[in-house]
């Protein structure tokens, strides 16, 4: 399995093809978007984009599945690896639950953007699977980056030593006492693990591996 280096929190991968250049900006153009559509209100934001977070994942561990079922090949455990981080996206979500209720107009663009992403990516995944986990990575950087600014907002915000839920101190295994800054660390933390292993998939399918070696 792939060892993960968390000591660079804001590594950015720089695009090595055309693909890669088209990816990063479907997300930079994404990222501008939630910003422009959702403003200040970063809580409502994470909730819906969390929503979409756990497809990649989701997708590449169901294709990743038959594809070693189909070629009979070992999948030296990337196939639980993403249903670890779907999982984990879903609980992200789900802290986030306890802080920003979404509105009726929100829960209508999270299902129509579900749809839409799920099947998107699913496509994509089909038709290049190193672009896909590539996207995934840039994803994940960008939720690094979003996180960060949430944080910088906490810092003047009264929220910010709101108690954490009592799910997530039990998810990360966090102090009693957490507050909302303590969950949102470690939200940012394992988007950069996400990042990481997105990435390091996309350069080993780039090199010809059917899975990635070393460290990322």
């Amino acid at each position: 399995m792939l060892l993960v280096n968390k000591t660079d929190l804001f590594r950015h991968h720089m695009p090595d093809t055309l693909a890669d250049r088209i990816a990063l900006g479907i997300v930079r153009a994404g990222a501008s978007m939630a910003g422009a559509l959702f403003g200040g209100r970063y809580g409502h934001r994470v909730v819906v984009l969390e929503t979409v977070a756990a497809v990649p994942p989701m997708v590449a561990a169901t294709l990743l599945h038959l594809k070693c079922l189909r070629l009979m090949l070992d999948d030296r455990g990337w196939i639980r690896t993403f249903m670890d981080e779907a999982e984990n996206q879903r609980v992200h979500l789900m802290s986030f639950i306890a802080l920003a209720q979404p509105r009726a107009w929100e829960r209508i663009l999270i299902a129509i953007a579900q749809a839409a992403f799920y099947n998107a990516f699913f496509i994509l995944y089909l038709i290049s699977a190193r672009t896909a986990h590539r996207l995934a990575g840039y994803f994940a950087e960008q939720a690094v980056r979003g996180y960060s600014e949430y944080l910088i907002r906490l810092g003047s915000d009264d929220r910010s030593s709101d108690a954490a839920p009592a799910s997530a101190i039990a998810y990360w295994n966090l102090p009693p006492d957490s507050d909302v800054t303590d969950m949102i660390l470690a939200m940012r933390e394992d988007e950069a693990i996400h990042r990481d292993l997105h990435h390091a998939f996309a350069d080993a399918l780039a090199a010809g591996q059917a899975f990635p070696r070393g460290n990322a």
